[in-house]
């Protein structure tokens, strides 16, 4: 087999707020202006999405409070930087490695706006090399942290004795709309919490002669963009910041096309989809992941990690997928030479794919 890029450390972070699914229900129940019995089919809402618990970089008691645009920023800013460089220096201190040793950095984050971006911070804070290269990505929303996988093995296959380092910052508890009753608002109230996860890549040769990593060899990638679905998911940029745009048609569009692209993805390898046997995938929400498990024919088994992520952490945009990967990492212990699919999907409607063998 040819040489590939290598996954040889993740990590992940929380905010140090957190509060369970009943602790938010109680809290928008004194917020949103609605009658009683409309109340309570939202809270009937919250109840169907799986979702136990979710963190946040402020405190129960401000979740919703009425702010500016420029108020929202500053606290993304200042709370993105520190959970970015938290988790960059942990994946880093993991995989044995310092910031001067990175050749690119790929940051990705859609619930807030940064220039310069957060990746310019954290070579600031951490001491990456002047001439380190940079790519940020900011509008990708959910498919944010498997297209920032992408790219770095894009990168590694150009450069195989390069290594990359991933991060992902979502803060979607800063967007919380009270005064917005859409559904599309209500629905990412009840699933979207706040974290940061990050991923170190390698190139597969190294010229310093040291002993080949071991870790989750990405293989393969696939990008798909749903034709004439620009509505299904977004946000809408206001005077008081981010509204969320949400289909009801995105669980169906995805269960559309899932299976014809997971076996296009794994046909590029010669592989059948029968050979592959773990999947990391983005929890976006209950119906999407039930969805995906029957037109792929899987088991509860098969995605678990996907649902611990879901029920645990919330739905964290473009840091879920890195959750739910690390989770496959640190938990599980698939067979050597396993094969893997690691799927997201996010606003256009699009999705990133890739095919991942355990080594």
């Amino acid at each position: 087999m040819k040489s590939a890029p290598i996954i040889v450390r993740t990590a992940t972070a929380v905010p140090g707020h957190s509060a369970t699914q009943d602790e938010v229900k109680d809290r928008l129940r004194a917020l949103l202006p609605l009658p009683a019995r409309k109340l309570d089919a939202v809270m009937e809402l919250f109840d169907h999405t799986a979702v136990e618990r979710r963190y946040s970089v402020e405190p129960l008691c401000q979740l919703g409070n009425p702010r500016g645009l420029g108020e929202v920023q500053r606290l993304y800013r200042e709370n993105a930087i520190a959970l970015g460089k938290k988790v960059a220096a942990e994946a880093l201190a993991g995989a044995g490695l310092e910031a001067r040793d990175i050749d690119l950095i790929v940051t990705t984050s859609c619930t807030g706006i940064m220039i310069p971006s957060l990746d310019a911070h954290l070579c600031n804070e951490l001491g990456f090399r002047a001439d380190v290269r940079r790519l940020p990505i900011t509008a990708l929303g959910c498919s944010g942290g498997a297209a920032a996988l992408a790219r770095a093995h894009d990168f590694l296959v150009g450069f195989p004795e390069a290594r990359v380092l991933v991060v992902a910052v979502e803060l979607p508890s800063l967007s919380i709309q009270r005064a917005d009753l859409s559904l599309a608002n209500l629905v990412s109230t009840a699933l979207f919490g706040d974290g940061a996860a990050a991923a170190v890549l390698e190139g597969g040769l190294r010229g310093d002669a040291r002993p080949a990593r071991t870790g989750v060899r990405v293989l393969e990638t696939l990008a798909h963009l749903f034709p004439r679905s620009e509505y299904a998911l977004g946000f809408d940029l206001q005077d008081d910041g981010f509204h969320s745009v949400l289909s009801k048609d995105v669980p169906g569009l995805i269960k559309s096309e899932i299976a014809r692209l997971v076996r296009t993805l794994a046909a590029r390898r010669g592989l059948a989809r029968e050979s592959l046997s773990c999947f990391v995938l983005h929890p976006g929400g209950r119906k999407i992941l039930a969805f995906i498990e029957e037109e792929l024919g899987l088991r509860r088994d098969d995605t678990e990690p996907s649902w611990e992520i879901l029920r645990d952490f919330g739905n964290q945009s473009s840091a879920s997928v890195l959750f739910v990967l690390h989770e496959w990492l640190t938990k599980r212990q698939p067979a050597a030479e396993a094969y893997a699919v690691l799927a997201a999907f996010g606003p256009g409607l699009s999705t990133e794919m890739l095919l991942l063998q355990w080594s």
